[in-house]
């Protein structure tokens, strides 16, 4: 009778196969992990961690793509963002000094003396 029964030779397979897709979810996390190490190394690398430090002080220039230039500047939690214009400015005012551009390209501003 023994041999009449047929055995299953595989019967450890049987078993239900885990679900295919719970691979692709440690994938994304793998990836979300990924994401935030590169984004801490970029921070380093231009040592940009000022921008999330809530203590510090901080001013940037930046240049956009249609060639405008803006001054972003930091202080605490408040940040504020100026564009540069071409423009030309009017009023009163009074002469402080003058300013003379070196051959290397360098600024050097003179101020006028005090005539009292």
């Amino acid at each position: 009778m023994k041999y009449l029964k047929r055995r299953r030779r595989f019967e450890k397979y049987d078993q239900p196969l885990e679900d295919p897709i719970a691979g692709v979810a440690n994938l994304f996390d793998a990836s979300v992990v990924f994401i935030v190490s590169m984004m801490i190394a970029l921070f380093m690398a231009y040592n940009m961690l000022d921008l999330v430090n809530p203590n510090s002080e901080v001013t940037m220039t930046k240049k956009t793509s249609d060639g405008g230039v803006e001054i972003i500047t930091k202080k605490g939690r408040e940040i504020k963002v100026r564009k540069v214009t071409d423009k030309k400015l009017g009023g009163e005012g009074t002469r402080l000094g003058t300013a003379y551009q070196l051959t290397d390209g360098r600024v050097v501003y003179v101020p006028d003396e005090d005539k009292k």
